[in-house]
């Protein structure tokens, strides 16, 4: 399981756009989203660093 802190995840659009971005690394991902905290967690089969890029090139870079 790996988690994030996603500070520019704000919204419901936001959660969702996290959401659509990490299926298409992985779509065999599971994501639980906190969205007042900000946290993303994701059980996936893809690397940590991966999943990283993949969060920062949407817009969302994990701190």
């Amino acid at each position: 399981m790996h988690k994030f802190h996603l500070p520019d995840m704000t919204c419901g659009h936001c959660a969702s756009k996290v959401n659509v971005t990490l299926k298409l690394v992985d779509p065999t991902c599971e994501i639980q989203l906190d969205l007042p905290r900000r946290l993303v967690s994701v059980n996936s089969s893809e690397d940590r660093e991966t999943l990283r890029e993949a969060l920062a090139d949407a817009g969302y870079p994990p701190n």
